[in-house]
């Protein structure tokens, strides 16, 4: 992960890790590469934590895991983690053709 990227790509997430990861794969496919992603984990109570934390150990992401608040609570997070100059917002199942950014 970069010091100060251009991006900061948000995505809360809560009880999804298969959609999340499918979303992952469409950021990681982006052309444009100076950017950031915080997947802000919104007390999930399946295994979305544990399918994760290889790509954070791996740093592809950054993973902040908090009690469930809801998903304003979880976007507010990200965005107050951010380090871009930008924030993009991306929800745990949707997904970003390579030239989105």
């Amino acid at each position: 992960m970069k010091a100060n990227p251009t991006v900061s790509v948000v995505i809360p997430t809560y009880n999804a890790p298969a959609l999340l990861l499918e979303t992952l794969e469409s950021v990681f496919a982006q052309t444009f590469t100076d950017y950031e992603i915080i997947v802000v984990n919104d007390g999930s109570t399946d295994d979305t934590a544990e399918r994760l934390r290889p790509l954070a150990e791996a740093g592809r992401i950054r993973l902040i895991s908090q009690p469930n608040g809801g998903i304003g609570r979880a976007r507010n997070r990200g965005i107050d983690e951010a380090c871009g100059k930008y924030v993009a917002l991306l929800d745990h199942d949707d997904l970003w053709r390579p030239g989105k950014l």
